[in-house]
């Protein structure tokens, strides 16, 4: 239930244990859980000091001022716009700078999933503070986690509660491989985007950016899982598929508009990646 102590407007509730311990064994609450979940506004004096860990993960998202963490011995800085990540089972503290208090969402988690989720965020105990791209998105979640739990913990609130953790970690996971307004890798997404109808060289594309082509190839791997050509190539086949769902325009008009001057060469090159032919994908049925 929530509790009504501590910072001025906080929020807290706690999962009883044996509630837990009954969760743990269900078939998705088993996978993730909440646990523990709060928010602390301007967490003057803010304290934490657990020398040998405790059984959860625990996710600290500090919007505003300043913190400090102690993970596995040595100190980092928590700073607003990034999260605080620690391992379950490994010792720490944690606390508010004296200067400028954090602000913070948190939870604690448990599953048999997590330990890949914490992975793919690209978090541990070496390295337990990542920074967040959408920080007003990971403070919506984290609003609707505390809600949920704070209304009942009923195994339907805590699969709800599981749910939109595992939105907000694998959201985290996202924002991180996506590039920052401005960077390299978004200029360069955004040319290619507006570039539909020609081809474009990485070298010429590199330089329009200010880096190397291998670097570039490498920032495009990162966050596609693919190169710069195979990029700007699902763009105009995303393109190609709007065309010939939503308009009647001819096989030979659509190639054209996506950069393919030779409509025989765009049918062969569709049918590759589609296993169907331009006009065999315009007559199924969808949706």
């Amino acid at each position: 239930m929530p509790i009504q102590e501590g910072f001025h407007n906080q929020r807290l509730t706690v999962v009883p244990r044996r509630v837990v311990v009954e969760a743990i064994s269900r078939p998705v609450t088993r996978r993730l859980m909440v646990t523990d979940t709060g928010y602390y506004p301007n967490a003057a004096d803010h304290l934490m000091r657990r020398p040998s860990g405790i059984e959860e993960t625990i996710l600290i998202l500090c919007t505003a001022g300043t913190g400090w963490a102690n993970v596995g011995g040595t100190q980092h800085r928590v700073g607003a716009h990034t999260a605080l990540v620690i391992p379950h089972g490994i010792p720490h503290a944690y606390g508010a700078s004296a200067d400028n208090p954090w602000t913070i969402w948190w939870c604690h988690l448990r599953g048999a999933d997590l330990t890949e989720l914490i992975e793919e965020i690209g978090a541990g105990a070496s390295r337990p503070v990542v920074p967040i791209g959408r920080l007003d998105r990971a403070i919506a979640l984290l609003d609707e986690i505390v809600t949920i739990l704070e209304r009942d913990h009923s195994p339907a609130s805590l699969m709800g509660a599981a749910g939109v953790a595992w939105k907000l970690l694998t959201q985290i996971v996202v924002d991180r491989t996506m590039p920052v307004p401005g960077d390299p890798l978004q200029r360069a997404m955004a040319y290619l985007a507006e570039r539909l109808d020609r081809t474009v060289r990485v070298a010429d594309l590199a330089a329009l950016v200010g880096v190397s082509p291998s670097h570039l190839s490498a920032l495009f791997r990162r966050a596609t899982g693919g190169g710069v050509l195979a990029h700007h190539t699902a763009l105009r086949m995303a393109q190609a598929r709007n065309l010939l769902d939503t308009t009647d325009a001819t096989v030979a008009a659509i190639a054209r508009e996506v950069g393919y001057p030779d409509p025989f060469y765009f049918s062969r090159h569709f049918k590759r990646m589609h296993e169907a032919s331009p006009t065999e994908y315009r007559n199924r049925a969808k949706g």
